[in-house]
This record gives C-alpha cells, structure tokens and sequence, in this order.
C-alpha cells in the first residue's frame, strides 16, 4: 500500500491537537496497534510543539506536515521556517530546553527518538527545521 499527505496548518498551540489527529486518521488504514499509533502521535506532538515553541518562539507562522506511507513504513516530516537550531545535538539531549522560563521538560526530541525508529533532524539559523520520522508498522508484519 501506498499513500501521502501534506498540510499546512498555522503555528498555535491549539494545531498540535489537531496534527495528532490527522495523523491518527491517516496512519489508521495501516491498522496500527494502541500502542503503535500513541507513539506515532506523541511524536509527532513533540515535533509540532518544538516548531510552534522553538521554531517561531509562539509568534505567526506556518508548519507543514508530510506523511508518506508505503507498505508498512510511515514517513512523518514537520517543518517550519523559524529560527533554526544552532547546534542539534545539543537540542537532542534530555533536558535541554531554550525556553527555560517556561515548565518545559526539554524531552521532544528524545520522546520522538524513543517512539519512532528513525529520527533525522535538519535546521539552518534564521531558515527553519525539519523533523523527519519513520515508524515500522510491526502489527503488518508477515512472519
């Protein structure tokens, strides 16, 4: 099976409910597990709150989300035009957070390493980031 997705939608708090549910929707006819399927929407939280947190510090903006799926592989890519991140590998570790003055826990990326099986992050300062995520549908799995 193959299929693809891709929307806009605005940089709000408020879309990060509304891209897990597009997701959802759209993943459903892989027939995912519980499990499976909150993980895929847990990162794909993380990375939309990242681009409307970080990537355009809670000002206008517009994050796209990708999905691409073929056979039993989800490719979920989340991009924005904001500030960029200067150094990925210090964003990737547990705990960082650049919005210090806010409760932020500094877990997205590590949340979306743990639930998807490949995470690659690209960013330029003053351009923007994209998150690029794939999951292995195992419930698919012929043995």
């Amino acid at each position: 099976m193959n299929n693809r997705m891709n929307i806009e939608f605005d940089s709000k708090s408020a879309n990060e409910a509304f891209a897990r549910l597009v997701i959802a929707g759209f993943v459903t006819s892989l027939d995912p597990t519980v499990e499976e399927m909150e993980e895929i929407k847990t990162a794909v939280s993380e990375a939309v709150t990242n681009s409307v947190i970080h990537g355009y510090q809670m000002k206008d903006g517009v994050i796209t989300m990708e999905c691409n799926i073929h056979n039993n592989e989800v490719t979920i890519t989340v991009k924005d035009n904001g500030v960029g991140i200067e150094d990925i590998e210090k964003a990737k570790e547990p705990l960082y957070t650049t919005c210090e003055e806010e409760e932020r826990s500094g877990m997205g990326f590590a949340f979306m390493e743990m639930f998807m099986d490949v995470v690659e992050v690209e960013s330029e300062i003053g351009k923007g980031t994209t998150v690029r995520m794939k999951k292995y549908i195992r419930s698919n799995f012929i043995e």
